[in-house]
């Protein structure tokens, strides 16, 4: 079974929802790392609470994007981890040749389109509203060198209502994000992919 190590920024929601779906037999995939670049970091606590180890990897704490992310890499296969899930992960992370292929990404926009650096959370949103789309979603992508670049794995979309502001299309694609990570995890595992 392939081990996790889940990459949280904030709240961890996603990290909370992929460790659940991990224990509950939808993913086949062992949890074995929390890893916040922030040591305020919300998800810190739920994660601790559910019984998972967390390390914190702070950025200003090195001089260069390679020597962060070599240190988020080595604190994974210290705790031999197999992928890394990016969820809310907010950090540029450089990838080396020993981790293309196994890190996973969730955006809250339908890629290529809304993403790119500062594309993040309610930026996403804003611009979707903003541009006068008529939908919006989620995508789980490979994490390769540029931002939300990545092979996409799978999308869900929701629709775009009138009236919407931003924190309504949030809810709805937070939801959709809820039901779409775990789903994609589970299939790139069963198709053999990650290593």
């Amino acid at each position: 079974m392939k081990t996790l190590a889940l990459f949280i920024s904030g709240t961890g929601g996603n990290a909370v929802n992929l460790l659940a779906a991990c224990r509950e037999g939808r993913v086949p995939a062992r949890p074995v790392l929390g890893l916040a670049s922030s040591p305020k970091a919300g998800g810190i606590a739920r994660l601790e609470a559910e019984g998972l180890p967390v390390a914190v990897v702070v950025r200003k704490d090195f001089e260069t994007d390679e020597a962060f992310s070599e240190a988020c890499y080595r604190a994974a296969e210290a705790a031999g981890a197999d992928l890394i899930c990016l969820c809310g992960w907010l950090k540029r992370l450089a990838v080396p040749a020993r981790w293309e292929g196994r890190i996973l990404n969730i955006h809250p926009g339908l890629l290529p389109r809304f993403g790119g650096p500062g594309m993040y959370g309610m930026h996403v949103h804003r611009a979707v509203l903003a541009a006068g789309e008529s939908e919006s979603g989620a995508t789980v992508h490979l994490v390769d060198a540029e931002y939300d670049h990545g092979r996409i794995l799978a999308q869900a979309r929701v629709p775009v209502l009138p009236g919407d502001a931003p924190e309504d299309l949030q809810k709805r694609v937070y939801a959709a994000e809820m039901a779409l990570y775990p789903r994609a995890l589970a299939e790139f595992l069963r198709s053999g992919a990650g290593g």
